[in-house]
C-alpha cells in the first residue's frame, strides 16, 4: 500500500488499517492517526517514511515512465544513510531500517537518488469527470491526486459529478482521460474537516492560557520576519498562526505544499470550505491572485528555490543550524512531511519558532541535536520565547534579540550551547 499519509481514524483508507489489510505503508506524515502510530510502534505495521515532495516526485516519475531521479532533499540525514525504522519487534527493537541510498554529485553538490513509484491500482478523488475520464479537481483537492492518477496501471476515480463529454472546457481539465479506467460516481460525499480552525479575535487574546500567550509572542516576532512581495512557507501548528499578524502594510504570498498559493487569514465560520486546507489540514482562506495546483509541481517550487523564506517549529536546533524536529525514535513519529524537502532547498531563509526549553526545563538549543536530523546546517534564525539567535555560518550563534523580562544571564542558563552576544542586543518583543 502506496499513500501520502492516513490522517482519520477509522475513514476513507483507515478502514483497511483497522482491519489489519494493510501490511506496508509509505507515507510522509502519520498525522494525528493514534491507531496507525501505536501499529507502528508495536511492530504490527511496516511504514517506510519519506519526504513528501521525493514521495510526489516518486509518484509523478512512476507516472512517466523515469524509473529514478537525483535530489538533494535528506542529504546528510537519515534518508541519505539509512535507518530509519520501518518495522519494529514487539519489544521495542527495531527489526528492519531503512536503507542507504546511492548518492552523486552534480557541479559539486551532493544529491540522493530515489527509485520512483507506480501501483498496481491508484485511488483518486475527483470533483468532476467526464465520461472520457478527463477529471478536475477543486481547490486544495488537487495534491497528490493528480500525480497519483498517472501512476497506477489501473487508475479508479471517484468523482462527485459526472458530466457529458463536451462539458469541460480543455483548458481547465488537469488530468486527461488517457490515464483513467474506471469512473465511479460518489453516492454520498461526506467531506470530513480533520481541523475545523478559525480566525482568533485578538482583542481576546488577554484571556488565553498562558502557554499560549507565549506561544502568540513567539509568532508576533516571527511575523515580523516578512518583507513586501517576500513568498514564504509556514510549518504546521505554531508557524502558521503567523499568517494572521502580517503587517497589513504589505504583501506576502504564502504557499503551503499541498498545492496553494496565496494562502489568507484562517476563515470565519462563513467562510469555511473543506476543499479549501493547508498542508496541516486546517481550514484557510486564499487571497485574490491565489492559484491551486498539484503536490509535485508545489515542490518543484520548493527545490526550485522559489520560495524566499520558511518558518517551521523544531524540537531541537544546534550551534551551527542543524535541526531535528519530526521524529522521537521508539516514542513519537509524526512524520517528516515537507519539511526535509523545504530546509533543503539553498536559497530559502530558514526561520525557527519554537520553546526555548522543553516541558522538564532542558535546552532545546545545543551544541549537537540527540534526535534525527530533519537538515544539516539549515537554520539562519531561532525565535523563541526568550530570545532571537542568528546562526553565522563557520561562527555559531549570535545572540541578536531578547524577549520582555529576558536578561542575557537568563538565555545562558537555558541554552546547551555557547554563543556570542550581539553589542546591541535589546529587548525587542
Amino acid at each position: 500500500m502506496r499513500i501520502q499519509n492516513y490522517r482519520i481514524d477509522g475513514v476513507g483508507l483507515g478502514k483497511l488499517l483497522n482491519t489489519r489489510q494493510v501490511k506496508r505503508m509509505v507515507a510522509s506524515y502519520v498525522g494525528e492517526n493514534k491507531e496507525f502510530a501505536r501499529q507502528y510502534l508495536s511492530g504490527e505495521l511496516e511504514v517506510e517514511l519519506v519526504p513528501q515532495g521525493t514521495l510526489a516526485e516518486k509518484i509523478r516519475s512512476g507516472g512517466a515512465g523515469i524509473p529514478a531521479f537525483y535530489t538533494h532533499t535528506g542529504i546528510g540525514t537519515l534518508v541519505e544513510t539509512g535507518g530509519i525504522p520501518i518495522k519494529y519487534a514487539k519489544n521495542g527493537d527495531v527489526e528492519i531500517f531503512s536503507q542507504p541510498h546511492c548518492t552523486g554529485v552534480f557541479d559539486g553538490k551532493r544529491y540522493v537518488m530515489e527509485e520512483s513509484i507506480s501501483g498496481d491500482y491508484a485511488l483518486v478523488k475527483a470533483w468532476k469527470a467526464d465520461e472520457l475520464g478527463n477529471l478536475v479537481f477543486r481547490a486544495s483537492a488537487n495534491n497528490f491526486n493528480a500525480p497519483m492518477a498517472t501512476a497506477g496501471k489501473v487508475t479508479i476515480v471517484e468523482a462527485e459529478e459526472i458530466v457529458p463529454v463536451g462539458e469541460l472546457k480543455p483548458d481547465q481539465i488537469h488530468i486527461p482521460g488517457i490515464h483513467v479506467h474506471r469512473i465511479i460516481k460518489c453516492e454520498k460525499n461526506e467531506k470530513k474537516i480533520e481541523k475545523l480552525t478559525v480566525r482568533q479575535d485578538q482583542a481576546g487574546e488577554a484571556g488565553l492560557p498562558a502557554a499560549m500567550q507565549k506561544r502568540i509572542r513567539i509568532i508576533k516576532r516571527a511575523a515580523r520576519e516578512f518583507k513586501d512581495g517576500m513568498y514564504a512557507n509556514l510549518g504546521i501548528g505554531m508557524p502558521m498562526l503567523a499568517s494572521n499578524y502580517i503587517d497589513p502594510g504589505i504583501t506576502v504570498y504564502l504557499q503551503s505544499e499541498n498545492g496553494v498559493l496565496g494562502l489568507g487569514p484562517f476563515p470565519t465560520r462563513s467562510e469555511v470550505d473543506p476543499d479549501l486546507i493547508n498542508a496541516g489540514k486546517e481550514t484557510v482562506t486564499v487571497l485574490q491572485g491565489g492559484s491551486f495546483f498539484s503536490s509535485d509541481v508545489s515542490f518543484g517550487m520548493i527545490r526550485g528555490n522559489r520560495i524566499d523564506m520558511l518558518v517551521l517549529g523544531g524540537m531541537e536546533v544546534s550551534q551551527t543550524g542543524d535541526l531535528a524536529n519530526w521524529i522521537v525514535p521508539g516514542k513519537m513519529v509524526k512524520g517528516m512531511g515537507g519539511a526535509v524537502d523545504l530546509v533543503s532547498a539553498s536559497g530559502t531563509r530558514v526561520v525557527v519558532t519554537m520553546d526555548h526549553c522543553s516541558k522538564d526545563g532542558s535546552p532545546k538549543i545545543l551544541k549537537r541535536c540527540t534526535l534525527p536530523l530533519t537538515g544539516v546546517e539549515c537554520v539562519n534564525r531561532i525565535i523563541t520565547d526568550m530570545c532571537v539567535f542568528d546562526v553565522v555560518p563557520g561562527k555559531g550563534l549570535l545572540l541578536r534579540e531578547l524577549a520582555s523580562g529576558c536578561s542575557v544571564d537568563q538565555v545562558r542558563a537555558a541554552t546547551g550551547c555557547e554563543f556570542t552576544v550581539a553589542s546591541d542586543v535589546a529587548e525587542t518583543y
